[in-house]
């Protein structure tokens, strides 16, 4: 059995206690799992009725601890934090996988396995890292083309990660929804010029990831 690599304690937890389902989100590469773009997306989400349960990679523990910052850990590490975090969070109920950039790219790249293993029901990714800025020829696709869990990658328009206009030519999978935030950027917020409100691009990406994880829970009652 391999070791387990993250504290299950530092878990920050919103919502109700008997959800239709627990979301479980990773943070992205920069920021920590209380960063205002986390903590807006969790609490939107347990206001809809959602079980929202955040935590983070070894790294970011680190960095919390020791005030210095540090760089993401390595792939099979990211990916070995989660599998810790779903043999957790599936103990409680239904499960969706999901988070913000790499937090989300980790957890697209595992949730066909955990949904064999564990019963995750999909996976919501928040703000995807199609490539990095200025690299479009970099892709980070191969999987999303032949992914069968459902998920839905909310992505800001003009991402610099992925523009709606090169997403939308990527070739991925029919399990995948696409939900755009109007004018947004990697965190959803959109220029001053646009006349779109930040606010209301965040409002709008709980509301298609309530819609999205609701329609994969055929047994949720209210919310």
């Amino acid at each position: 059995m391999a070791e387990a690599l993250c504290d299950s304690h530092a878990r920050l937890i919103n919502g109700p206690p008997a959800p239709a389902a627990t979301v479980l989100l990773a943070h992205g590469a920069g920021a920590a799992m209380d960063s205002p773009f986390m903590q807006s997306m969790a609490m939107g989400l347990a206001r809809c009725g959602w079980r929202v349960v955040r935590f983070e990679f070894p790294y970011m523990a680190r960095a919390r601890q020791s005030g210095t910052r540090h760089g993401p850990d390595r792939q099979p590490l990211l990916l070995q934090c989660w599998r810790d975090q779903v043999a957790l969070a599936a103990t409680e109920g239904p499960l969706f996988i999901g988070g913000k950039s790499m937090g989300g790219r980790m957890a697209s790249l595992l949730v066909d396995e955990l949904a064999v293993e564990a019963g995750v029901r999909g996976c919501v990714c928040l703000g995807y890292p199609f490539h990095p800025p200025g690299k479009p020829e970099k892709l980070r696709t191969e999987h999303l083309a032949a992914l069968r869990s459902p998920c839905l990658i909310l992505q800001g328009e003009r991402d610099a990660f992925g523009r709606r206009a090169e997403v939308e030519g990527y070739d991925l999978s029919a399990s995948i929804q696409l939900g755009w935030l109007p004018d947004g950027d990697h965190s959803f917020k959109p220029t001053k010029r646009s006349g779109v409100d930040e606010e209301a691009n965040l409002a709008l990406a709980v509301q298609l990831a309530d819609q999205f994880m609701a329609s994969c829970c055929p047994d949720r009652s209210g919310g």
